[in-house]
Protein backbone atom coordinates (compact mmCIF):
# COMPACT_ATOMS: atom_id res chain seq x y z
CA UNK A 1 0.00 0.00 0.00
CA UNK A 2 1.26 3.49 -0.87
CA UNK A 3 1.75 5.92 1.96
CA UNK A 4 -0.80 8.70 1.97
CA UNK A 5 1.53 11.46 0.79
CA UNK A 6 2.89 9.45 -2.15
CA UNK A 7 -0.61 8.31 -3.14
CA UNK A 8 -1.87 11.89 -3.02
CA UNK A 9 1.01 13.03 -5.26
CA UNK A 10 0.38 10.22 -7.75
CA UNK A 11 -3.35 11.01 -7.80
CA UNK A 12 -2.61 14.70 -8.39
CA UNK A 13 -0.21 13.91 -11.23
CA UNK A 14 -2.70 11.59 -12.93
CA UNK A 15 -5.38 14.28 -12.61
CA UNK A 16 -2.97 16.92 -13.95
CA UNK A 17 -2.15 14.72 -16.95
CA UNK A 18 -5.85 14.03 -17.58
CA UNK A 19 -6.52 17.77 -17.56
CA UNK A 20 -3.60 18.31 -19.92
CA UNK A 21 -5.11 15.91 -22.46
CA UNK A 22 -8.44 17.73 -22.56
CA UNK A 23 -9.22 20.36 -25.17
CA UNK A 24 -7.23 23.46 -24.15
CA UNK A 25 -9.36 26.08 -22.45
CA UNK A 26 -8.62 29.41 -20.79
CA UNK A 27 -10.38 28.01 -17.72
CA UNK A 28 -7.49 25.69 -16.92
CA UNK A 29 -4.58 26.59 -19.21
CA UNK A 30 -3.47 29.47 -17.00
CA UNK A 31 -0.24 30.88 -15.65
CA UNK A 32 -0.79 28.70 -12.58
CA UNK A 33 -1.07 25.63 -14.81
CA UNK A 34 2.16 26.48 -16.64
CA UNK A 35 3.93 27.21 -13.34
CA UNK A 36 2.88 23.80 -12.03
CA UNK A 37 4.06 22.09 -15.21
CA UNK A 38 7.41 23.91 -15.13
CA UNK A 39 7.85 22.99 -11.46
CA UNK A 40 7.13 19.33 -12.24
CA UNK A 41 9.62 19.38 -15.12
CA UNK A 42 12.24 20.98 -12.83
CA UNK A 43 11.60 18.31 -10.21
CA UNK A 44 12.15 15.58 -12.82
CA UNK A 45 15.29 17.21 -14.21
CA UNK A 46 13.65 17.79 -17.60
CA UNK A 47 15.33 21.14 -18.27
CA UNK A 48 15.47 20.75 -22.06
CA UNK A 49 11.76 19.95 -22.23
CA UNK A 50 10.95 22.91 -20.00
CA UNK A 51 13.11 25.19 -22.14
CA UNK A 52 11.47 24.07 -25.41
CA UNK A 53 7.98 24.55 -23.98
CA UNK A 54 8.80 27.96 -22.53
CA UNK A 55 10.23 29.07 -25.87
CA UNK A 56 7.14 27.87 -27.76
CA UNK A 57 4.77 29.60 -25.34
CA UNK A 58 6.81 32.82 -25.19
CA UNK A 59 7.20 33.01 -28.98
CA UNK A 60 3.49 32.62 -29.59
CA UNK A 61 1.11 35.52 -30.06
CA UNK A 62 -1.70 33.24 -28.80
CA UNK A 63 -0.43 30.14 -26.96
CA UNK A 64 -3.96 28.96 -26.16
CA UNK A 65 -5.02 29.03 -29.80
CA UNK A 66 -1.80 27.28 -30.85
CA UNK A 67 -2.57 24.42 -28.45
CA UNK A 68 -6.21 24.28 -29.51
CA UNK A 69 -5.15 23.93 -33.15
CA UNK A 70 -2.58 21.28 -32.26
CA UNK A 71 -5.03 19.37 -30.05
CA UNK A 72 -7.59 19.34 -32.84
CA UNK A 73 -5.04 18.18 -35.42
CA UNK A 74 -3.63 15.44 -33.20
CA UNK A 75 -6.74 14.11 -31.48
CA UNK A 76 -9.95 15.28 -33.17
CA UNK A 77 -9.86 16.17 -36.86
CA UNK A 78 -6.57 16.14 -38.72
CA UNK A 79 -6.06 16.09 -42.48
CA UNK A 80 -5.83 13.56 -44.05
CA UNK A 81 -6.64 11.73 -40.78
CA UNK A 82 -6.47 12.17 -37.04
CA UNK A 83 -2.79 11.78 -36.14
CA UNK A 84 -3.24 10.11 -32.74
CA UNK A 85 -6.79 9.17 -31.73
CA UNK A 86 -6.87 9.24 -27.90
CA UNK A 87 -8.94 6.05 -27.56
CA UNK A 88 -7.59 2.63 -26.62
CA UNK A 89 -10.04 0.79 -28.88
CA UNK A 90 -8.53 2.41 -31.99
CA UNK A 91 -5.18 0.74 -31.24
CA UNK A 92 -6.47 -2.57 -29.90
CA UNK A 93 -9.51 -3.21 -32.11
CA UNK A 94 -9.07 -0.76 -35.00
CA UNK A 95 -12.50 0.72 -34.24
CA UNK A 96 -14.36 2.90 -31.75
CA UNK A 97 -16.93 1.54 -29.28
CA UNK A 98 -15.88 -2.08 -29.51
CA UNK A 99 -15.60 -4.78 -26.87
CA UNK A 100 -12.65 -2.96 -25.27
CA UNK A 101 -14.83 0.13 -24.68
CA UNK A 102 -17.58 -2.01 -23.16
CA UNK A 103 -15.14 -3.87 -20.91
CA UNK A 104 -13.46 -0.73 -19.63
CA UNK A 105 -16.83 0.85 -18.82
CA UNK A 106 -17.84 -2.26 -16.87
CA UNK A 107 -14.49 -2.17 -15.06
CA UNK A 108 -14.99 1.48 -14.09
CA UNK A 109 -18.47 0.76 -12.76
CA UNK A 110 -17.34 -2.32 -10.84
CA UNK A 111 -14.92 -0.06 -8.94
CA UNK A 112 -17.36 2.78 -8.27
CA UNK A 113 -16.20 5.17 -11.00
CA UNK A 114 -18.93 6.98 -12.93
CA UNK A 115 -18.30 8.92 -16.14
CA UNK A 116 -21.43 11.02 -15.92
CA UNK A 117 -23.93 12.04 -18.56
CA UNK A 118 -22.56 13.23 -21.89
CA UNK A 119 -19.03 12.03 -21.20
CA UNK A 120 -16.58 11.13 -23.94
CA UNK A 121 -16.06 7.47 -24.84
CA UNK A 122 -15.00 5.38 -21.82
CA UNK A 123 -11.68 4.36 -23.36
CA UNK A 124 -10.45 7.93 -23.86
CA UNK A 125 -7.08 8.70 -22.34
CA UNK A 126 -8.68 11.42 -20.23
CA UNK A 127 -11.10 8.99 -18.54
CA UNK A 128 -8.40 6.40 -18.07
CA UNK A 129 -6.12 8.91 -16.33
CA UNK A 130 -9.02 10.18 -14.21
CA UNK A 131 -9.76 6.59 -13.19
CA UNK A 132 -6.10 6.05 -12.26
CA UNK A 133 -6.31 9.21 -10.14
CA UNK A 134 -9.47 7.86 -8.49
CA UNK A 135 -7.68 4.59 -7.68
CA UNK A 136 -4.59 6.37 -6.35
CA UNK A 137 -6.74 8.58 -4.11
CA UNK A 138 -8.42 5.42 -2.85
CA UNK A 139 -4.95 3.87 -2.25
CA UNK A 140 -6.03 0.90 -4.35
CA UNK A 141 -2.60 -0.06 -5.66
CA UNK A 142 -3.48 -3.59 -6.76
CA UNK A 143 -6.44 -2.45 -8.85
CA UNK A 144 -4.32 0.41 -10.21
CA UNK A 145 -1.65 -2.06 -11.36
CA UNK A 146 -4.27 -4.39 -12.81
CA UNK A 147 -5.89 -1.53 -14.71
CA UNK A 148 -2.54 -0.37 -16.09
CA UNK A 149 -1.63 -3.88 -17.25
CA UNK A 150 -5.03 -4.87 -18.58
CA UNK A 151 -6.40 -1.66 -20.06
CA UNK A 152 -3.94 1.23 -20.25
CA UNK A 153 -0.50 -0.03 -21.21
CA UNK A 154 -1.56 -2.37 -24.04
CA UNK A 155 -2.45 0.62 -26.21
CA UNK A 156 -0.67 3.58 -24.66
CA UNK A 157 2.78 2.89 -26.16
CA UNK A 158 1.42 2.96 -29.75
CA UNK A 159 -0.53 6.13 -28.98
CA UNK A 160 2.49 7.76 -27.35
CA UNK A 161 4.67 6.99 -30.36
CA UNK A 162 2.15 8.59 -32.70
CA UNK A 163 2.00 11.72 -30.57
CA UNK A 164 5.78 11.96 -30.28
CA UNK A 165 6.23 11.49 -34.04
CA UNK A 166 3.49 13.84 -35.22
CA UNK A 167 3.23 16.59 -32.58
CA UNK A 168 4.39 19.94 -33.87
CA UNK A 169 4.20 21.66 -30.48
CA UNK A 170 6.39 20.45 -27.60
CA UNK A 171 3.49 20.56 -25.13
CA UNK A 172 1.95 17.25 -26.15
CA UNK A 173 5.28 15.43 -26.46
CA UNK A 174 6.06 16.57 -22.91
CA UNK A 175 2.68 15.56 -21.49
CA UNK A 176 2.91 12.14 -23.16
CA UNK A 177 6.41 11.68 -21.72
CA UNK A 178 5.09 12.53 -18.25
CA UNK A 179 2.23 10.05 -18.60
CA UNK A 180 4.68 7.41 -19.79
CA UNK A 181 7.05 8.10 -16.89
CA UNK A 182 4.39 8.00 -14.18
CA UNK A 183 2.55 4.96 -15.50
CA UNK A 184 5.86 3.07 -15.70
CA UNK A 185 6.57 4.10 -12.11
CA UNK A 186 3.28 2.55 -11.01
CA UNK A 187 3.73 -0.78 -12.86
Amino acid sequence: MQNSSAADHVATIYRFCAQSMQYPSAEWLTEHYYSSLYLLLDHLGASEEKKSLMQAVDASSDALEDLQVEHTRLFINGVPHVAAPPYGSVYLEKTLRGKYSENILLYYRSHGFDLGVGADLPDSIVHQLEFLSFLAEDRNVEIEREFLARFFLPWFRAFAERVKQTAQHPFYRIIISLIDFFTKEEE
